[in-house]
């Protein structure tokens, strides 16, 4: 059977066995009106008081936005947003647009025209977020380790917060979306690496579709919260990036209807464990570098047999990208298990370590191929294994297994989160 893989900006048309099981997301048609249900959803919120009633005279407005690496469609929705804040009085001057790029690059002038639309960013202040400077922060008491809690101090300083993003399947915070706008979208790099740190990341409960009583999930809506109310303004969305829902109001509550919402189509049971999964990253953005790649893998690895194949197709168009903190780290050591002890190790911290770690943790359990435009130095250098053809890799090793092999594909990688049913 041919199966279209999400790929870059397009697909890639694979053959792969007639037997192999195609995991995608459950259908949800796009609203009619995404404009109107938006409008319907500022007036009646979730657990909170529509919007306008928090937009006093003169109140210094922030709106957080995901960064490029996210499908959030940030210029269609907040065109919308900020007429509704005219229409109620604010102004220009009032507001400040804060990209949550967490311990990502800052995106150039130039992606920011295309994320949001240059006819926002150049009327209205557009910031990117460093979570290096530490001067442009503000500390909310410490984490659960000790380190300064550090939110921007443009989120923390707004009379109105309003944390925009979409709700899907996380791999260790259970679901995006919610606080993870402000922790770690805007928070400060010793605070990230505090929360996202080796004890956490390797904690039964960070993974997909656990909240509570997950560490990493718990911590972020505690440090969320210690900075004030907040509005969130989530949406979830189909494969076409149609918007199915939106999800605005009070911060957690808001969040634990959308996520539910998502849940009935984003995960899927299966009956028993595979013994090769092709998956992706979901396409672009999300797998436009191989930091984020790890997410595709990880969607994968929920339903591989132990000693099984996972295939990764994801374009990487930057690369790790080249020098980053997770690249450097990848490169000092020589395996997988070597990664493992060395960032298992007592006080050891770096940071992005936590993609890294998870991906260790991954191989330690199966093999991950990689396809990808990256070269097959690169991807050694990355600790995988280089996959030029995907075809031809899966029927080998479906040769070798022999009759009963079991195969899975996720063309749409993590939009789709398959577990084992009990």
């Amino acid at each position: 059977m041919k199966v279209p893989l999400a790929y870059g900006q397009g697909h890639l048309e694979v053959e792969l066995p007639d037997h192999t099981t195609v995991l995608r997301p459950r259908p949800q048609p796009g609203l009619p009106d995404e404009r109107a249900a938006l409008l319907a959803a500022l007036e009646a919120p979730i657990g909170c008081a529509p919007l306008r009633e928090s937009l006093k005279p003169g109140a210094k407005v922030c709106i957080i936005f995901p960064d490029i690496t996210r499908a959030m469609p940030n210029a269609r929705i907040l065109p919308w947003l900020l007429d509704y804040l005219h229409a109620h009085g604010v102004r220009d001057e009032q507001i400040v647009l804060l990209n949550s790029t967490g311990t990502h690059r800052p995106n150039t002038p130039e992606e920011l025209d295309v994320m949001l639309g240059r006819s926002i960013t150049a009327r209205y202040r557009v910031l990117n977020h460093y979570c290096e400077h530490e001067a442009d922060m503000v500390q909310f008491g410490t984490t659960r380790t000790g380190a300064p809690a550090l939110i921007n101090r443009h989120a923390a300083e707004a009379d109105v917060r309003i944390l925009t993003g979409f709700i899907e399947p996380h791999f260790f915070a259970g679901f995006s979306g919610g606080p993870k706008a402000l922790m770690p979208g805007v928070a400060g790099l010793k605070t990230i690496i505090s929360n996202h740190g080796a004890a956490n990341i390797g904690s039964p409960r960070a993974t997909f579709g656990i909240n509570e009583g997950n560490p990493i999930w718990d911590e972020m809506l505690e440090i969320a919260l210690r900075v004030g109310p907040s509005f969130l303004l989530n949406v979830s969305l189909n494969e076409e990036k149609h918007i199915t829902g939106w999800f605005a109001g009070d911060l957690p509550a808001a969040h634990r209807q959308g996520r539910e919402f998502v849940r009935k189509s984003a995960m899927s049971p299966v009956d028993a464990p595979y013994d090769i999964v092709v998956t992706t990253n979901s396409g672009y953005p999300l797998d436009m570098n191989l930091y984020q790649g790890v997410k595709g893998m990880s969607a994968a690895a929920v339903i591989i047999k132990p000693g099984g194949m996972i295939v990764l197709a994801a374009e990487c168009r930057e690369g790790m990208p080249l020098g980053s903190p997770c690249d450097k780290l990848l490169r000092s050591a020589a395996s997988p298990a070597e990664l493992l002890a060395r960032i298992s190790s007592p006080g050891f911290e770096w940071p992005e370590q936590w993609q890294a770690h998870i991906q260790a943790l991954i191989q330690s359990r199966a093999r991950v191929l990689l396809h990808s435009a990256m070269s097959e130095d690169l991807v050694r250098a990355a600790l995988l294994e280089p996959c030029p053809d995907i075809a031809a890799t899966v029927r080998a090793e479906a040769a070798r297994i022999g009759p009963g092999v079991r195969i899975a594909a996720l063309p749409w990688g993590p939009l789709t989160i398959p577990y084992i049913a009990a």
